[in-house]
């Protein structure tokens, strides 16, 4: 029994124990009343403290996944969810492959999957803002938001911005409920029906069901490793017109490549020149690298629309996002944010003000960019050990995109079921539907051995291994 514990992490070595074994119990398919290995051999096995290994195990039989019986150790109580039971594998699976919005639904390894894993979560500094935030401002607990978001988090996102030479003023900035909030008001207050805009292809599945259920038109553009195919583009806009575009900047989704300074300058000339206005998704900021090229950095014309979000780093759950605009247009994002739902929670708001005035939230995100990059180099190098064709190598962010060399995917399909690996839908990333042979590659998720067999059996001309 392998946990792969890191002792690195912020995370406690008892909570890492306890979501390994649940992760066990998940796949592989243990059934009720089967008895663990002792809590000495698991310990001895992964290098653990005995006590840690009892600690964990009496955590998972006060929460129902094991029980303990005098004298026979523990034994499987139930399979536990992982908080899946309301999750319908038939409405989620299909479209999305299992990526962001159903990360953490029980089952394999999501290595499609579009976020951190739970066991990368760390819950003190969390807590403790949770904690501060109860004791201190009351208000927050039981009163709404202010329309443009609570105006502590709005000058910390400004600061945040100044540092990512974004210049912005709280005026400019609209908190959203995470960053697909931000696209949907964004989409209700800019379209209507029958407007065409252009999307990145392969892109953010979740997107192109948005514009899809407002009956907004899409315009596909190929993105190459330093950004969309800018001749395509122009193209497109001398043919068709669009009223916007949507991109990723940096760590696109999902092939994790990145805007280079000469493309991005191209895209806003064409902007100027056919009135077109930008939609900068830049969810995985905080997984960069340095500085980067960002059209909002960029813009001298307010054509920019900036989204961000903190749901990639910090919490699924706590739902926090923004918008930076001009501020007409921020006032009219606000009006539809009022009438559609009364606003943001101020309690999640407050909750991240105070990590990002504490440092706790900068400090969390240079862990998670470490542990990222070391996980990033050893998936390419195991991608390329199996002889996998990747597109680009990513320099931050959570994604490779990659494929087996095989034109079978019939059998890459396979051997990932056989591996206990779940891939995202083959053509989830395409706003028309089309299937691909290309796979998103979760780094934190890849150097799993589940994974490293998978990618094993499906490389060339290599006979599968178990």
């Amino acid at each position: 029994m392998e946990l792969r514990i890191d002792r690195q992490a912020m995370v406690p070595v008892v909570q890492q124990i306890v979501d390994g074994l649940t992760e066990w119990i998940l796949q592989s398919g243990v059934p009720p009343a089967t008895r663990l290995p002792s809590a000495r051999q698991i310990a001895r096995g992964n290098l653990l403290s005995h006590s840690c290994v009892v600690e964990a195990c009496e955590r998972l039989v006060s929460q129902g996944v094991l029980s303990s019986c005098q004298g026979t150790g523990f034994v499987v109580a139930a399979s536990p969810s992982m908080g899946s039971a309301d999750v319908d594998p038939e409405l989620f699976g299909g479209r999305y492959g299992w990526c962001d919005a159903v990360c953490d639904v029980g089952g394999g390894l999501k290595l499609g999957c579009g976020g951190l894993p739970q066991s990368w979560r760390e819950p003190d500094d969390l807590s403790y803002a949770l904690r501060e935030v109860a004791r201190t401002d009351m208000a927050s607990l039981f009163n709404y938001s202010t329309p443009l978001g609570l105006p502590a988090l709005r000058e910390q996102i400004v600061r945040r911005l100044k540092r990512l030479d974004i210049d912005a003023g709280s005026a400019q900035l609209l908190s959203t409920g995470g960053a697909s909030h931000a696209l949907d008001l964004i989409v209700r207050t800019l379209f209507k029906a029958g407007d065409c805009v252009v999307v990145e292809t392969p892109g953010y599945a979740p997107l192109f069901d948005l514009l899809r259920l407002h009956g907004v038109r899409m315009l596909e553009v190929r993105r190459m490793q330093n950004g969309p195919d800018v001749e395509a583009l122009e193209a497109l806009l001398q043919q068709f017109r669009p009223a916007a575009m949507f991109i990723n900047s940096h760590h696109h989704n999902p092939t994790g490549s990145c805007l280079s300074p000469g493309v991005a300058q191209r895209i806003l000339h064409l902007s100027r020149i056919h009135d077109l206005r930008l939609i900068e998704d830049d969810v995985y900021a905080d997984l960069h690298t340095g500085h980067g090229t960002r059209l909002a950095a960029l813009d001298d014309d307010s054509r920019v629309i900036y989204v961000g979000s903190f749901s990639k780093t910090l919490s699924s759950s706590l739902r926090v996002g923004f918008v930076l605009a001009d501020s007409e247009l921020v006032r009219r994002l606000a009006q539809v944010k009022m009438v559609s739902g009364l606003g943001v929670s101020r309690f999640s708001e407050a909750v991240l003000a105070t990590l990002l005035a504490s440092g706790a939230y900068r400090k969390l995100v240079q862990r998670q960019r470490q542990r990222l990059n070391a996980d990033r180099v050893a998936a390419l190098q195991v991608l390329e050990d199996a002889d996998w064709e990747v597109f680009g190598r990513p320099a931050g962010g959570l994604f490779i995109w990659a494929r087996a060399r095989t034109a079978d995917q019939g059998l890459v399909r396979g051997q990932a079921q056989r591996c206990g690996v779940m891939l995202a839908n083959v053509n989830a990333f395409s706003p028309s539907g089309e299937s691909g042979d290309w796979h998103r590659i979760n780094v934190a998720y890849a150097c799993d051995p589940r994974a490293r067999q998978f990618f094993r059996n499906t490389g060339s001309d290599r006979p599968p291994v178990f």
